[in-house]
């Protein structure tokens, strides 16, 4: 039914996957010789996010070519980047600094079709950071330690542990809150999966993070957030408390610009276009 993380990168995924530390602090650096824009994106199965310094959230559309989490046609979706891309502040899409979000189960093959997509504006430097720890930046409790993140979105459901700003074991389901009736109706099939794969994670923990996570509060995100059905069923069968951001829809996008405008005030990395 879900898929589990898989822990051992290979020497691509490292470079692919920035460690960006404790919820996304530092780690990334620019070059200061040359002015850069920076826009954070969050390319989801049923919108599109982006971001940039000064402006916040400046675009929520709906993804033109995008199927549970994955680019489906690179034109269509490159199209809509580049309107966007033209909308932000700072003037022409080239010379920018791209902060994208994906999955943390996105596997190799999406991960690079979705860099693909991005490259194509001819930003300085594409940077990736799984949709959970982005989260955890924008609405985590301060401090480290561990913390559950249950991403509901439109076509996924993904369960994280994230401990000290690493994410730890992981959970994804072909399931979202689109595939829900309208609201009032039956939330069990993505509160039941969602539940379940805490479990399983609970189950195979060694640490006693899962347990110590649940004990802070299970911080949701994602647009099935915004569903109160969903939400309380969640709180009652975890028997947990549930943290909500301001706008847990867009959690991800603005926990990725949060890192943009961290990597942004450290310059240093030479230009990589």
């Amino acid at each position: 039914m879900w898929a589990r993380i898989g822990l051992a990168f290979s020497g691509a995924d490292r470079e692919w996957t920035e460690a960006m530390g404790s919820y996304g602090a530092g780690g990334t650096h620019l070059d200061a010789r040359r002015p850069v824009r920076g826009i954070a994106l969050d390319i989801g199965s049923s919108r599109t996010r982006a971001w940039a310094p000064g402006a916040g959230v400046f675009a929520d559309v709906p993804s033109t070519a995008v199927r549970r989490g994955r680019v489906s046609d690179d034109s269509a979706q490159l199209l809509l980047l580049k309107r966007l891309a033209a909308s932000a502040p700072g003037g022409e899409s080239h010379d920018t600094v791209v902060m994208l979000t994906h999955p943390v189960l996105a596997a190799p093959a999406e991960r690079e079709a979705a860099r693909r997509v991005v490259a194509g504006l001819g930003p300085v430097r594409v940077i990736a950071v799984d949709s959970a720890r982005a989260a955890a930046a924008y609405a985590g409790p301060p401090g480290g330690g561990p913390l559950l993140v249950v991403d509901l979105g439109a076509r996924l459901t993904e369960v994280t542990l994230v401990v000290d700003g690493q994410v730890q074991d992981a959970r994804l389901a072909e399931l979202g809150v689109d595939d829900l009736p309208p609201y009032g109706g039956v939330s069990d099939a993505v509160v039941g999966t969602a539940a379940d794969m805490v479990s399983d994670m609970w189950r195979e923990d060694a640490t006693g993070a899962v347990r110590g996570a649940l004990r802070r509060g299970v911080l949701v995100t994602g647009g099935g957030a915004l569903r109160l059905d969903v939400t309380a069923r969640l709180a009652q069968v975890l028997r947990a408390r549930v943290r909500l951001a301001n706008d847990p829809a867009t959690s991800v996008v603005r926990g990725a610009g949060l890192m943009l405008a961290s990597a942004l005030r450290h310059p240093g990395a030479r230009r990589t276009r």
